[in-house]
């Protein structure tokens, strides 16, 4: 990227002191890290109505009461566990880091993959939902749904590559504004069925109406269940929070449950007066209608729910480049993801968590009820796995209230996994069934990183003992060099002149692919002034490499074993970063092909090129 292009879009690079300037307190962190959690307010009871409405008729609306108020109690269940999680687990990593102290290895490495499926799926359904927010308003934009979306991913990407600082303010004042638009519509229809206001009756089709099952119950259930993504995300991110962390962190954790139970529950309760028909567009858009009409507050409210619904991927933004950042440093998963960035994000996984997503909502259309079904059950997973390991923590370490705190994460655990079965049987026609596969293929892929990390690092290292009998003499190594040159030019030359500084020994080797281009090169070679002899091979089926490593090993060379070989690859660097996308790059597979050979060292010598328009300027041109 253009570096001027790049200061615009992300800002001046951050020095590392700044990081301390870069975490938040309660008042910015409540709406980054609760925003996905009281955005399910937005789906979460459209997705149960789904279930229920076509079979249950108008007691659709009944159940969705007692369902919402299980998920509330479930959630309570969850805050009081992760508060634990936050106190034991100030440095963040959350289920990850709790399951692989606790349980074992691939507990941990099992929560951290659940936890990275469902921060990526948090991503794809939360903007999926936002942007069918403003589709059900505005129909005439439903083609272009997926690109909507996709394009809404890139301007999130944008905004946390900025850094926690800058995405905190970009992103945190629409949340308070949708919390209060929604609160104003809940006493707003209150006020109105107080005053004997009646909407249009809901005409459903009876004809289709089935006795309510418990399967159905269940499948609604893990419908809802979205409603609780979000939770671990406080317990994952406790570092980015001013000092005291923990203390700040638990606050934003209990009002996050306050503001879930008035808002989910509110619109849970509200929607038994005001029916509507969730195949017909969203939820919260259809209540606003009823109660607002078409006007200024209907319009605010639509914007609002799309915007609230990009704030909760927001909230993934956060949890996924944390979590991953720990998993990087342990080993688990390549460590360019536990780098930070310019403005001091991890900017690794920020990329790699939009990347992911944006792929999910092109191939699932960005279709939201087709999406849940993956969701559900990696949450579930990491929240069993974590509630699991804090069991066991309390029973092994005991401590003050540990028999409390142990049954309550004994209970949430027991619950959760009964949930995660519910899921995996109620969901696994609907996409479950691949997240049951993914998790193991992440596990093992998993695992074969450490592994190279474990053996590299083994293969490196060198005790201090060893270093006190390591002696660096300056004739350890005879150095020969090797040129190879395509054609006579000055970044040619300039290898060569540096060749020369470096070693006696010292070779130009030239591949043509036809025997007249190997008779122009030796001929304008000859005219140089030096008694580097050149080296010309023939390849008649245009390889490079090949012919080098075949002139290596030849007696005509007379390598001998304990030899260095120091390969001086010429590349003129041009001025325009578009410039690159002209050239074949043929050094850089000369190079990762000679690699391989430890006998063999790459040296790249580069010859900087001016600007196009200043050379043609320079010059006359007939």
């Amino acid at each position: 990227m253009n570096k001027g292009l790049k200061r615009l879009l992300i800002g001046r690079p951050l020095k590392n002191e700044e990081i301390h300037g870069e975490k938040f307190g309660v008042l910015w962190g409540l709406p980054i890290l609760s925003s996905d959690a009281i955005s399910s307010v937005a789906y979460a009871g459209q997705e149960i109505l789904l279930v229920l409405l076509p079979i249950a008729g108008f007691l659709a609306f009944k159940y969705m009461a007692y369902i919402s108020l299980a998920i509330i109690v479930l959630l309570g269940i969850l805050t009081l566990s992760y508060r634990q999680t936050i106190d034991c687990y100030p440095n963040g990593g959350g289920a990850y880091v709790v399951a692989k102290e606790n349980i074992g290895l691939i507990a941990g490495v099992t929560a951290g993959s659940s936890l990275c499926i469902s921060y990526i799926l948090t991503v794809a359904v939360s903007i999926a939902s936002g942007v069918q927010q403003i589709v059900s308003a505005f129909p005439v934009l439903k083609p272009y749904t997926s690109y909507l979306c996709v394009l809404v991913i890139i301007l999130m990407t944008l905004g946390n590559l900025r850094g926690i600082k800058e995405s905190a303010k970009l992103f945190s004042l629409p949340t308070y504004f949708f919390i209060f638009s929604i609160l104003l519509m809940l006493v707003v229809g209150v006020i109105k069925i107080f005053a004997g206001y009646k909407p249009e009756p809901l005409v459903l089709d009876e004809s289709s109406f089935q006795p309510v099952t418990l399967f159905l119950i269940l499948s609604a259930f893990t419908n809802g269940c979205a409603a609780l993504t979000g939770v671990e995300a406080v317990s994952n991110s406790v570092p980015n929070f001013k000092e005291p962390s923990t203390k700040n962190a638990k606050a934003v954790l209990a009002l996050l449950s306050t503001l879930v139970l008035i808002v989910f529950g509110g619109t849970s309760i509200i929607v038994n007066y005001y029916p509507i028909n969730p195949e017909k567009g969203a939820m919260l858009v259809q209540i606003a209608q009823m109660i607002f009409g078409r006007n200024i507050f209907f319009y605010t409210i639509t914007v609002l729910s799309f915007a609230i619904l990009v704030l909760a991927a927001n909230t993934a933004y956060f949890g996924f480049p944390n979590l991953i950042s720990v998993m990087a440093r342990e080993g688990y998963v390549p460590r360019q993801l536990s780098m930070r960035g310019d403005r001091l994000s991890f900017s690794n996984g920020i990329i790699s968590l939009s990347a992911i997503a944006a792929l999910l909502i092109l191939i699932f259309n960005a279709n939201v009820t087709r999406l849940i079904g993956l969701y559900a059950i990696g949450v579930f997973i990491s929240f069993t796995l974590s509630q699991a390991g804090m069991f066991f923590r309390w029973i092994k370490n005991k401590g003050d209230n540990w028999v409390v705190k142990a049954a309550i994460n004994g209970f949430g655990a027991f619950v959760t996994f009964v949930i995660v079965i519910v899921i995996a049987v109620t969901k696994f026609t609907m996409g479950a069934w691949i997240v049951v596969i993914v998790i193991p293929v992440m596990i093992f892929l998993m695992l074969k990183v450490k592994t190279h990390y474990m053996a590299l690092h083994k293969q490196l290292k060198i005790s201090p003992e060893e270093l006190k009998d390591v002696s660096i003499p300056r004739d350890v190594y005879t150095n020969r060099v090797i040129v190879p040159i395509a054609s006579i030019n000055r970044a040619s030359i300039r290898a060569l002149r540096y060749a020369r500084t470096i070693s006696d020994n010292v070779v130009a080797f030239n591949v043509s692919i036809d025997e007249e281009q190997g008779k122009k090169v030796r001929e304008k070679y000859n005219m140089l002034d030096t008694d580097i002899p050149l080296i010309v091979k023939y390849s008649p089926f245009r390889r490079v490499v090949e012919p080098l490593l075949m002139f290596i090993e030849s007696a005509e060379y007379d390598y001998q074993k304990g030899d260095i070989i120091t390969v001086i690859l010429p590349q003129f660097v041009v001025k325009r970063w578009w410039n690159n996308a002209l050239h074949n790059h043929t050094r850089a597979i000369i190079e990762r092909q000679l690699i391989r050979h430890k006998h063999i060292v790459i040296c790249t010598m580069p010859l900087q090129m001016k600007d196009d328009d200043r050379v043609l300027k320079s010059h006359k041109y007939k």
